[in-house]
């Protein structure tokens, strides 16, 4: 018996909005009939896109997360609907991953720095050393104002050479 082909028609019409269930594990056939894909494209998507990376259980078998799927509706919008190559789509994603959306996160804080320009972005070396400068400072005037407690050294970040181990730092 031949095996029937696909209907690419079905594959391509990406434009109806999908509803994915509010389940924690998806599996491959889970995800196949959610997005009107394949399973074996759904396989050569895992080994061209490095975002997309499902877990895989005891048994071996895949195990998508909802992130996971809405990376695969992305793939296929850009895919189908965008008209990108893969390694066009490869490239779009990567960059949005690399770009993080500021007012989305609560993990960059934007705050003035001491020469009055705001910044959203994590501390580099030179920023590190100015924050832990200003730490000190702070420490200095609160151990001044208070008799009971005097404030304790912060040790900078050491590296050896044979261990290469970083001591992190202790406020108090």
């Amino acid at each position: 018996m031949a095996q029937q082909q696909p209907d690419r028609r079905k594959m391509r019409s990406s434009k109806q909005p999908v509803s994915i269930p509010d389940k924690l594990y998806f599996r491959i056939g889970d995800v196949s009939r959610l997005c009107s894909l394949p399973a074996y494209v759904l396989r050569f998507w895992e080994t061209e896109f490095p975002q997309l990376k499902p877990n895989k259980g005891g048994t071996g078998q895949r195990l998508y997360r909802k992130r996971d799927v809405e990376m695969v509706l992305e793939i296929k919008r850009l895919l189908y609907d965008e008209g990108f190559t893969i390694a066009g789509a490869r490239r779009l994603l990567a960059e949005k991953r690399r770009v993080p959306d500021v007012s989305a996160t609560k993990a960059h804080v934007v705050a003035p720095s001491p020469t009055g320009k705001t910044s959203a972005v994590r501390p580099s070396g030179p920023k590190i050393k100015e924050l832990r400068e200003e730490m000190r400072a702070l420490l200095t005037m609160l151990g001044s104002d208070s008799k009971d407690r005097k404030p304790q050294a912060v040790p900078e970040k050491r590296e050896t050479k044979k261990t290469r181990r970083i001591e992190e730092p202790t406020l108090f």
